[in-house]
Order: structure tokens, then sequence, then C-alpha cells
């Protein structure tokens, strides 16, 4: 019994060492020459009233080399209803290989995968089925572009409508 426990203190250990290291390495800020204000790479967002959050330096060119996670959570029993805006360019790659955004159902990057998007054509909605959407922009060192500007919003989950 005691392996057991030690067990689960490791991998809770490592799932918290994971989610820092996920939301501190997006986190740093930079400074665009054109606007000279800060921008943010990555958040953990907790707003109640849902919010926006945009690739770096959108709508100019999102800078080369750069990974940033952002993570959303609604208030128990929501889930979470996530917009993309129509000016909304990714480069294209077969099976979205470089530069993409990836959206995953939960808190972290190993949740269930909702999908990989980049192109010109922005994502549909997304709609997660809890209170956690993980999301990561990724661009490699080469082709930037414009990136994305996303919104996103709260719902009740289905055992709220349904009254459970």
């Amino acid at each position: 019994m005691i392996y057991g426990r030690s067990l689960f203190h490791i991998v809770a250990s490592l799932i918290i060492f994971h989610l820092s290291g996920a939301t501190k390495k997006g986190t740093e800020k930079q400074t665009t020459s054109e606007t000279q204000k800060s921008v943010q790479c990555g958040t953990w967002t907790k707003h109640a009233e849902g919010g926006i959050f945009t690739s770096p330096n959108y709508p100019s060119k999102y800078p080369p080399d750069r990974e940033c996670i952002y993570i959303i959570e609604a208030a128990p029993r929501q889930c979470i209803e996530l917009y993309f805006d129509e000016k909304y360019s990714i480069e294209p790659s077969w099976e979205c290989k470089f530069d993409h955004i990836e959206v995953r159902d939960g808190p972290f990057g190993f949740s269930p995968i909702i999908g990989r998007f980049c192109g010109q054509q922005n994502p549909p909605v997304i709609k997660s089925s809890g209170r956690f959407l993980w999301i990561k922009f990724f661009a490699d060192g080469e082709l930037e572009s414009m990136g994305f500007s996303a919104r996103y919003n709260f719902t009740p989950d289905l055992l709220t409508l349904l009254g459970l």
C-alpha cells in the first residue's frame, strides 16, 4: 500500500510540475516594435464573463519560434464555447505540422484532442465537454502570418441543463 501511495504522489507532482511549466513557459512578455506595448503569450484564464485572447502581435504577423499555452477555466458545472475571429491566418501545411493551434478538451496537454488548425479558414465553434480547454499556439522558425483572435464564453453543462 505504501508503494501505491508513493506512486500517486509522484504522478500528482509530475502533473503539477507540468502545469507550472506549461503556464510559465508561454507567459513571457514581449514588446512589439510597432506598438511598444506589452504582449502576453499564453495564460491561465478564469474570467467569469468570458474574454478574448490573441496570438502575439495580432493582427500583425506573429513572431517565429513561439509556443503559447492558453488554459481556459470555467466555473464548476459550466462548459466553454470558443470562437475564432474571421480575420484568421496561420501558415498552412499538411496536417498542420508547422504553425498551428491545437485545442484539447481538458486542462492538460494530454487531454483528448478536439482539433489542430492552420490555414486561412477559421476553425468551427469549439465546445468543451467540461470546465477546461487547453489551447496551444505553435509557430516554427519560418513563414509567419497574421495569427488569430479568439473569444470565449461559458454555458451551463449538460447536467445543469437537465436539472441534475
